[in-house]
């Protein structure tokens, strides 16, 4: 397996942190850069009565895309080492906005955390991890949170 491109999907949990560990680890073993991926899920828009969208949803949406790339600066700062790194972050949801960006950015390997969730909250809610390895068009590495990594 020749990987030249991984792609780290984080979010704010310790899942995630530990799929950036493993993803920085693989790289640094492979001589790969990384890509960053964090998806900012939408906000349901609210609408004025003049059809024109509400200013606390424009505010919010700017918040998120603060705080979406300080998350992405501090997994780079904590997990990298130096290695080449790319921010990804768009408005999106989770699934459908990793398998973009990956396909986007051209990614040899996608590395992501899971919460092992199981019973009714899984099976409503659904796994953004399986999700993504089902639609992926390269593999899909999946570190699940009980994983001592």
């Amino acid at each position: 397996m020749n990987l030249k491109k991984i792609l780290i999907a984080v979010d704010n949990s310790t899942c995630s942190e530990k799929a950036a560990k493993t993803g920085y680890e693989l790289a640094k073993n492979f001589g790969a850069e990384v890509a960053l991926v964090n998806i900012i899920e939408p906000m349901p828009a609210t609408m004025n009565q003049d059809l024109t969208l509400a200013p606390v949803f424009l505010e919010s949406y700017d918040n998120s895309e603060e705080n979406s790339h300080q998350l992405l600066k501090e997994m780079e700062n904590t997990y990298s080492n130096g290695i080449k790194t790319t921010y990804l972050s768009v408005v999106d949801t989770a699934a459908h906005g990793i398998i973009q960006q990956s396909d986007e950015w051209g990614s040899d390997l996608i590395v992501i955390g899971t919460y092992g969730r199981t019973g009714l909250y899984h099976f409503l809610m659904g796994s953004v991890a399986e999700h993504v390895a089902r639609k992926s068009a390269c593999p899909v590495l999946i570190i699940p949170n009980k994983a001592d990594v």
